[in-house]
């Protein structure tokens, strides 16, 4: 098949779509297909990048969101250069990776004659802001449903939006993650070392984790929390570690990829305890397939993901009291520790991407076939 996977955010940022549309290209040239990548073109790129699989196409620039993130989109497209596109690839897939957000999808949409296929990626947070937002985003978003083939969406959270607008099945097809690169590598466990990796702001709910980690501290005072990441909430965080006096605590900034594996390969619980806005959980597969035992939130998302033994881990992070034993036991009990890793190590396989390409492979296979 020829297959061209649609980004509408900069393919050189990390970011959680770019990964997964690189890595699935990655495959489906490994299996024997035509893979593309077409997304807009970063300020200051003018190179042509088709001997990479990545066709650049329009302009975009940095657009800040309500959530105190920034992600650079498409703003202006050459409607000739996307005919242009079409007409020399001729491709048999098109696959829109967060097809809602503007404007790269729709332009290729409306001028597509492959088998469209749509994924969404994102749960917006539960809040008067987010559905201020969908209500803004829903005539836009609706205006593309009838040109989508197939609709696909990485977990039953992530749908949620979506199936509001349309009657079509929904196919879930989870996020991946490159089980080889986490699982190698030296492992020397920290037996009182708790790791926190991911954006500082509100909705991660690192404050809760805080809190539990002090009343841990009352029980053991050798517990040690790392907590990787920065954002917003980073200054007002550490000032709150000073106010209350919560001792072994590490602040460390932002971290590249390879800190983050080595991280994960040295800690003894991972945990995340987010309190909404989370779609899947590619963090905590990410630490199984490191062997680390995770504590996450009990939100939709990540409760789609901690599944059958998994549901050990979730806990209701404003719990304090209860979040801190969740903690002591998931890092004191052996016999509980080894339960789980035992499960999370075969449970983790089916993400590898290996597997997620070929459940894609088959959906465009059915959509060829119903066209």
């Amino acid at each position: 098949m020829k297959i061209g996977l649609v980004c509408p955010y900069d393919i050189f940022k990390n970011g959680g779509v770019q990964e997964s549309v690189l890595a699935l290209r990655a495959e489906y040239e490994y299996k024997g297909h035509e893979a593309y990548i077409i997304t807009p073109r970063p300020k200051g790129i003018v190179a042509d990048l088709e001997h990479q699989g990545i066709l650049l196409v329009g302009q975009s620039r940095d657009i800040k969101s309500p959530f105190h993130t920034t992600a650079q989109i498409a703003v202006t497209f050459d409607n000739a250069a996307i005919d242009e596109l079409l007409e020399k690839f001729k491709f048999d897939v098109i696959h829109y990776h967060e097809p809602w957000v503007p404007i790269i999808s729709r332009q290729i949409l409306i001028k597509s004659n492959a088998v469209n296929v749509g994924t969404f990626h994102a749960k917006l947070p539960d809040t008067v802001m987010s559905r201020t937002i969908e209500k803004g985003i829903t005539p836009y978003t609706r205006s593309i449903l009838k040109y989508i083939d197939v609709f696909t969406a990485v977990s039953s959270a992530a749908s949620e939006y979506i199936s509001t607008l349309t009657d079509d099945k929904i196919n879930i097809v989870p996020n991946g993650i490159d089980i080889k690169k986490f699982s190698g590598g030296k492992t020397k466990r920290n037996n009182k070392g708790i790791l926190f990796i991911g954006r500082l702001e509100k909705r991660k709910g690192v404050k809760y984790l805080l809190d539990a980690f002090k009343v841990l501290q009352e029980s053991d005072n050798e517990f040690n929390l790392t907590i990787a990441g920065d954002g917003p909430d980073r200054t007002k965080l550490e000032a709150y570690v000073h106010a209350q006096d919560i001792s072994n605590v590490s602040f460390l900034g932002f971290i590249d990829e390879k800190t983050k594996i080595d991280l994960l390969h040295n800690t003894r619980i991972y945990c995340s305890p987010a309190l909404y806005g989370e779609s899947f959980g590619i963090v905590l597969l990410e630490a199984m397939a490191a062997g680390a035992v995770t504590v996450a939130g009990s939100n939709p998302g990540y409760s789609s993901v901690m599944v059958d033994k998994g549901t050990l881990s979730l806990v209701n992070v404003k719990d304090t009291q209860s979040f801190a034993r969740k903690l002591k036991l998931l890092i004191n009990d052996e016999d509980m520790r080894s339960l789980w890793l035992k499960w999370a190590e075969k449970y983790v396989q089916q993400f590898n991407y290996e597997n997620i390409a070929s459940q894609y492979l088959n959906i465009y296979k059915q959509g060829i076939k119903n066209k």
